[in-house]
C-alpha cells in the first residue's frame, strides 16, 4: 500500500504547521522565560512573613493594610502604595527597595532580597492582580505551635556523637563546610563540669583521680557524682531566685527587711531532690491548693510573694496590691511561657498575638489575694499571708521565758515610772540648788526647763519626764533589762515565710482602661491567651488549674523555654538568644529542631532535669574545647554553631564561691536565714523607720556560699553588682556580662578576696611544707586554675615571689603589718607569709580563675 502524502497535500500541511508556529497562542512555551507571577504562589507568602506584621489586622503602621486587596489599593497616610502596571511609580517598591535604612522596608528587619523585591516589581507590571477572596494572614509563629519531636539527622562524621544533641550540633557544622573543635583537656573539661553543675571547683585529689581513670564511662561517672552532691541544688537555685526576683528585702527606698529565705531552701531541696519541673511548676504556682497541702508546698508559694512592697508614707495599699497582681502576671509569662506579655498590660500586644482581655483573664488568677500593705500606727507594713516556720522547742521555750519577763519588766517600769512622776515637779523646783551641787543636765533638757510646764510641747514633755527617771538607779536598771530582753526576744521571735492564699470569696476582676486601676472597664474571667492551647473546662478556674495549663503537653512554650534556659547555663548562650521573650520580636533559634528535640525529650522523660542536665553534660559539643582559631572567629563570634566549647566568665555568686573554696575557707553549712559577710563600710544606710545595719556575721557564717548572702534590693552586695548580678527588683532570665575596671578591683581590694588570698597562702605552706617554691606555686596554681602552670608561667610568679620576698626582707615592718591585719597564727616566717600572700593576691586575679573555659 503507497503511504506516502501527495505533493499537493504536503504542501497544505506545511503552511498549516508554520500559520501555528507564527500563532502566539500556539507557539510552542520558551523554557528560559520566566513564568508569570501567581499572587497566592509568590507574592502572598512575602506579604505574610514580613509585612503583616506591622500593616495587617491587628497593627497598621502609618494607617495601611496589605491583608486584603481593598486595604493595599486604598493606600495610607503616605498616599497611594502600588500603581498596577507601573512598578517605577509605585510608592511601595520604592520602600522596599530604598538603600536608605530609615526609609526602607520592613523597618527594623533584614531587607527583602533581590529576588522577592523582583518578584514583587513584576507583579505590578503584570498588573498587579489579586484574587477575590485571598487575604493576607501573619503565618502562625513557630514557637507558639507545640513541638514535634524530629528526626535525629544523619551525619558524615557519626563517630563524633556521643548522644542525639551532638548530630543535630554537627548536621548544622557540616552544613555550613565546618567541623567541631577538638577535646578540652581532662583538667580543662572537670573544671568547667565542676562549675557548672555544682559552681564549684574541683579539688586537686579530684582532678587527680579523673586523670588516672582510664574507663570508658570515666566522664559520666563524674557526671552522676556531681549531679548527686548537695551542692548541685545551691549552684541551680542561682538562676531561678533570679526569675524568681527572690530578695530579703522590700524594695523602693525603705528597702524593709522581710523573712523570705525559706523559699530560697524550698528551691535548694526541690532540685537536690530532683523534683520534676512540672511538680516545680504546680507547688509554686498553687502548692497552697493542693489536698491537704504540706508545709513545704505553702512554702513553694513564694514564688508569687517576691513582689515588691512600697511601704512608704502616701501609698494606696489597693494600687500597691494591683501593682503587685502585674508583676506576678508578667513574671509567669517570663519564666515559664518566655512572652512579653506585661506588653498587652495597657494596649493589646503590637507583635504578638495576646489581647488586653488575655492579659486580664491571666491577671484573674492572681487576683484573689488579701492587700499586702496595711497601716498600723500611722505607719505602713508588709504584711500578707504568712506561715510559721518549725523550731526546736528548746527556742520555743525560751522565747517564752524571755518574752514572759519582759512583760514582767515592763508592768515593773510603768509602776515605778507612775510612782516617780508624782515627784517630778518637785524636782523641778530643786534643780538649780542640785545644780549648784554639781548635777550635770544636758543642754536640751536646760532649754526645756527654762519653759513654763504649760508651754511646752508633748514630744518636749516626755523627753523631760524621761531624763528625770532616768536620774533613779533602780528605773535606769529596769530601762536596761527591758532592752536586754526585748532584743532577746527579737533574736527567738518565731521564723515565718510569705506565702500564698486565696480569699474566701473570689474578687471581681476587670479590664484596667490603659491599664490604670482607678479606670476599670468590663469584667473579665480568669483563663488563658487565646493564641495558645485551650484551659480545661471548669466551673471556676483557680491557680491550680493555671498551673495545669502551663505544663500540659500541648503547651507549645514550657518545655521550650525551659531547656532553652539550662542550655544557656552551660553554654554560655541560648538556642533562643532572648530567652525573655520567644515572640515575633525575639531571636530566632539557631537550631529549631534540637530545640524541639529536647523540648520533647524534657517532656517524655517526665520533667527530669537532673537528666536534661546530664544529657548536655556528656555531649560531645560540651567536651569541645573552647580554643579558637581567628578563622573560626570571623566565621562565627558568638559560637552560634557551637563549634568550640564555652568560654565565659563564672557568675557573681561563683566568682566568691571559688575564692573562698581555693583558699580553704567555704564553709559547707547549708540552709537558713541569710548571712552578711564583709563588705565595705558605708554601703548601707539607714532610712525612716527601716533599721538596714549591715551586722557583719561571725564564726564559719561568713564564709558561706553567695546564695546564702543577705539580698537587698536598692543595695545588693558590692561585689556582686560589679560583677553583672542583678538588683532582683524585677524577673531577669538572662544577666548581662559586662567587663570594668571595677571588676579587677573588686579582686584586689575587696576585703572577702583580699582575706582569701591570706588564707590561700597559709594553706600552700600548711599543705605543701616540704615544697620548694616552684612545688609551692605548682600547688596553688592547681588550686586556682585546675591545672600545672606552663613553664613560661611559672617563670613569672616564681620571679614574682622572689621579688617580693627580697622586699620584705628590707622592709620587714611591712611584713609584719601583713601578718597583723590578715595573717592571724601562720606556720611561716612573716616575711614569707606576705610574700606567698603578695603571690596569691595576683594569682586569685587571674582571668582564668574567674572564667569557666
Amino acid at each position: 500500500m503507497d503511504t506516502r502524502i501527495p505533493l499537493v497535500a504536503a504542501i497544505r500541511l506545511a503552511s498549516l504547521c508554520m500559520l501555528l508556529l507564527m500563532s502566539p497562542s500556539l507557539a510552542p512555551a520558551d523554557e528560559n522565560a520566566p513564568r508569570k507571577v501567581d499572587f497566592v504562589r509568590d507574592i502572598q507568602p512575602i506579604f505574610a512573613k514580613h509585612c503583616a506584621a506591622c500593616h495587617g489586622e491587628k497593627v497598621q503602621e502609618g494607617a495601611f493594610r496589605l491583608d486584603t486587596r481593598e486595604h493595599l489599593f486604598k493606600g495610607g497616610d503616605s498616599g497611594e502604595l502600588v500603581r498596577p502596571g507601573k512598578s517605577a511609580e509605585s510608592l511601595l517598591l520604592n520602600r522596599i527597595s530604598s538603600e536608605d535604612d530609615g526609609d526602607r522596608m520592613p523597618l527594623d528587619a533584614d531587607p527583602l532580597s533581590d529576588a522577592q523585591i523582583t518578584l514583587i516589581r513584576r507583579w505590578v507590571n503584570e498588573g498587579a492582580v489579586w484574587p477575590d477572596g485571598v487575604t493576607v494572614a501573619e503565618p502562625k509563629h513557630w514557637a507558639f505551635l507545640k513541638p514535634q519531636r524530629p528526626d535525629v539527622p544523619q551525619v558524615k562524621e557519626s563517630d563524633w556523637v556521643r548522644n542525639p544533641i551532638d548530630a543535630f550540633i554537627l548536621a548544622r557544622l557540616e552544613a555550613e563546610g565546618l567541623q567541631p573543635s577538638a577535646e578540652a583537656t581532662k583538667e580543662q573539661w572537670l573544671r568547667r563540669v565542676s562549675f557548672d553543675l555544682i559552681g564549684l571547683p574541683p579539688t586537686i585529689a579530684e582532678i587527680d583521680a579523673f586523670l588516672s581513670d582510664d574507663n570508658p564511662d570515666a566522664y559520666e561517672k563524674v557526671v552522676d557524682r556531681l549531679l548527686a552532691s548537695p551542692h548541685y541544688g545551691e549552684r541551680w537555685a542561682l538562676p531561678w531566685l533570679d526569675a524568681a526576683r527572690f530578695a530579703d528585702s522590700n524594695g523602693y527606698q525603705r528597702d524593709g527587711r522581710r523573712e523570705a529565705w525559706a523559699f530560697r531552701d524550698w528551691v535548694i531541696r526541690a532540685l537536690n531532690d530532683n523534683m520534676p519541673f512540672d511538680q516545680f511548676t504546680i507547688e509554686q504556682i498553687a502548692g497552697d491548693l493542693l489536698p491537704e497541702a504540706t508545709l513545704q508546698q505553702k512554702i513553694a508559694t513564694g514564688f508569687n510573694r517576691g513582689t515588691m512592697a512600697n511601704v512608704e508614707a502616701g501609698t494606696d495599699p489597693e494600687e500597691e496590691r494591683v501593682l503587685a497582681v502585674f508583676d506576678r502576671v508578667n513574671t509567669t509569662g517570663t519564666v515559664w511561657l518566655g512572652i512579653t506579655i506585661g506588653c498587652a498590660q495597657c494596649h493589646e500586644h503590637k507583635y504578638d498575638p495576646f489581647s488586653q482581655e488575655d492579659y486580664y483573664r491571666l491577671f484573674a488568677f492572681f487576683n484573689n489575694t488579701e492587700v499586702e500593705i496595711e497601716t498600723n500606727n500611722r505607719n505602713r507594713d508588709f504584711t500578707g499571708p504568712k506561715i510559721s516556720l518549725p523550731e526546736p522547742a528548746e527556742k520555743t521555750s525560751r522565747r517564752e521565758l524571755a518574752e514572759a519577763e519582759l512583760q514582767a519588766v515592763k508592768q515593773s517600769l510603768k509602776t515605778l515610772s507612775e510612782q516617780l512622776k508624782k515627784h517630778q515637779a518637785d524636782w523641778e523646783k530643786n534643780l538649780p540648788h542640785l545644780g549648784d551641787a554639781g548635777e550635770e543636765i544636758p543642754a536640751e533638757i536646760q532649754k526645756i526647763l527654762k519653759l513654763a510646764a504649760d508651754k511646752r510641747s508633748e514630744k518636749q514633755q516626755k523627753a523631760l519626764s524621761e531624763h528625770y527617771l532616768k536620774t533613779f538607779d533602780s528605773y535606769a536598771q529596769l530601762s536596761t533589762r527591758q532592752s536586754g530582753l526585748q532584743k532577746q526576744a527579737e533574736e527567738l521571735a518565731a521564723e515565718t515565710a510569705l506565702v500564698m492564699s486565696e480569699l474566701p470569696e473570689p474578687r471581681m476582676t476587670r479590664l484596667f482602661k490603659r491599664g490604670d486601676f482607678l479606670n476599670p472597664g468590663e469584667e473579665i474571667p480568669a483563663g488563658t491567651p487565646a493564641a495558645l492551647h485551650p484551659l480545661r473546662d471548669t466551673q471556676q478556674p483557680n491557680r491550680m488549674d493555671l498551673a495545669q495549663w502551663l505544663i500540659d503537653e500541648e503547651n507549645p512554650l514550657v518545655a521550650r523555654v525551659t531547656v532553652n534556659r539550662y542550655w544557656a547555663e552551660f553554654f554560655g548562650r541560648a538556642i533562643v538568644d532572648t530567652p525573655e521573650d520567644f515572640g515575633t520580636q525575639g531571636s530566632p533559634p539557631t537550631h529549631p529542631r534540637l530545640l524541639d528535640w529536647l523540648a520533647m525529650q524534657f517532656m517524655q522523660s517526665g520533667w527530669d532535669v537532673k537528666a536534661m542536665h546530664r544529657l548536655i553534660a556528656t555531649s560531645a559539643a560540651y567536651r569541645q574545647s573552647s580554643k579558637i582559631t581567628p578563622a573560626l572567629w570571623r566565621r562565627d563570634q558568638y559560637n552560634e554553631l557551637y563549634a568550640r566549647g564555652p568560654r565565659i566568665r563564672l557568675r557573681a555568686e561563683l566568682i566568691r564561691d571559688n575564692a573562698l573554696a581555693v583558699a580553704g575557707l567555704l564553709s559547707e553549712k547549708m540552709h537558713g536565714p541569710p548571712v552578711f559577710p564583709r563588705q565595705p563600710d558605708g554601703v548601707w544606710n539607714h532610712i525612716g523607720r527601716t533599721s538596714n545595719h549591715w551586722k557583719t556575721s561571725q564564726g564559719e557564717d561568713l564564709y558561706r556560699r553567695g546564695v546564702y548572702v543577705y539580698w537587698r534590693r536598692t543595695v545588693p552586695y558590692p561585689s556582686f553588682v560589679n560583677f553583672d548580678a542583678p538588683s532582683r527588683e524585677a524577673c531577669v532570665v538572662k544577666r548581662s556580662r559586662s567587663n570594668t575596671p571595677l571588676q579587677a578591683l573588686t579582686l584586689m581590694n575587696d576585703p572577702v578576696y583580699f582575706e582569701a588570698a591570706a588564707a590561700m597562702a597559709k594553706r600552700i605552706c600548711r599543705e605543701q611544707p616540704d615544697a620548694d617554691i616552684d612545688g609551692r606555686i605548682e600547688y596553688a596554681f592547681r588550686l586556682a586554675t585546675g591545672r600545672a602552670p606552663a613553664d613560661a608561667e611559672m617563670n613569672v610568679l616564681k620571679s614574682r615571689y622572689q621579688q617580693e620576698f627580697a622586699a620584705y626582707q628590707k622592709n620587714t615592718d611591712a611584713a609584719h603589718k601583713m601578718v597583723e591585719k590578715w595573717g592571724g597564727e601562720i606556720e611561716t616566717t612573716t616575711i614569707e607569709f606576705a610574700a606567698w600572700m603578695h603571690l596569691t593576691n595576683i594569682i586569685l586575679n587571674l582571668d582564668e580563675v574567674i572564667t569557666k573555659g
